[in-house]
């Protein structure tokens, strides 16, 4: 049987040897034919604490690691390049 690849978000990475992965994808309703957004969270085994939040990974189905891991890290396919956070001030400043 084939083993699944899927690639998504890291979301969480505060466990050990454990990441988070939110996996976006588009599907189609069976009656009305109108495409919605379905997001669905895993948890991948780590090994070497690798991936951070916000890296774009790939993920591998394996034999489950535990209760609810059953994928593991394949590659890191783009690095997070660090979050923008905006002061309420300077917010205020741009609108006066």
């Amino acid at each position: 049987m084939a083993k699944r690849t899927l690639t998504g978000v890291v979301t969480s990475a505060k466990r050990d040897k454990t990441i988070t992965v939110t996996v976006t994808s588009r599907e189609t309703h069976p009656i009305y034919g109108k495409q919605y957004t379905v997001n669905r969270k895993y948890t991948a085994h780590d090994p070497n604490n690798q991936a951070g939040e916000g890296d774009t990974v790939t993920i591998v189905e394996t034999r489950p690691i535990s209760k609810t891991k059953s994928f593991e890290l394949q590659a890191i396919v783009e690095k997070s390049r660090g979050t923008i956070e905006i002061k309420e001030g300077a917010a205020e400043e741009e609108t006066v």
